[in-house]
């Protein structure tokens, strides 16, 4: 009981794969995910900061270090899958926050559960901090596909997933955005050139969509 059972839960995340059922060259946990997207929203905040932009350190890192928690309890979900309808993606978010809920009431002791009601909420908001963790969180997205893509992995599911997020990515209007699309991006399909998959192609067709 108590805090230590939360401790022990965070190596559940090492065993949940992203993408299940899928041919993969390389697997990815959503532990490691959580990892990475914690690295890119570092780098996405700093370039904001460089703008003006004031962000709230404490909340971003607490937010993007804990977004996935809640797939301990109900895994990954593939994304299409998840934003098959708003109803559905409405209905998985009630479930795995009811169980997230449900945990935090069984075994958080009474001093810590505002706080961890607070960090492991669903972080994704208008606030500055929320919008890039949605950066962060569909950057690591296109990292996974692109992966894939550029070892010549056929399976529809990474263009799908690397044209999806590319597409929610082009949309959110930040710095850190403009800066990927003009310096990052490129240097992204200049390195898939030689995939046997037209990464480039793929690449042109989201942003222009």
């Amino acid at each position: 009981m108590g805090i230590h059972t939360y401790f022990q839960s965070l190596t559940d995340l090492e065993r949940i794969i992203r993408c299940p059922g899928k041919f993969k060259f390389q697997e990815h946990s959503v532990s490691a995910h959580s990892w990475k997207v914690v690295q890119y929203a570092k780098t996405l905040a700093d370039i904001e900061e460089s703008h003006g932009v004031t962000v709230d350190w404490k909340k971003l890192y607490e937010i993007t270090s804990s977004h996935d928690y809640g797939e301990i309890f109900i895994g990954d979900i593939k994304t299409p899958v998840k934003h098959y309808s708003l109803e559905l993606r409405s209905m998985l978010q009630q479930v795995e926050e009811g169980m997230v809920a449900h945990f935090i009431d069984e075994h958080i002791p009474e001093a810590f559960k505002p706080i961890f009601r607070r960090q492991l909420r669903e972080g994704k908001d208008e606030s500055i901090e929320g919008q890039i963790l949605e950066v962060a969180d569909k950057l690591d997205q296109i990292y996974e596909a692109f992966a894939e893509l550029q070892r010549g992995n056929t399976e529809k599911e990474f263009i799908v997933m690397y044209r999806s997020a590319l597409i929610k990515i082009k949309g959110i209007n930040l710095h850190c955005v403009t800066y990927f699309l003009q310096h990052i991006l490129p240097d992204m399909v200049s390195e898939g050139a030689r995939s046997p998959i037209d990464i480039a192609k793929i690449t042109n067709e989201a942003l222009a969509s």
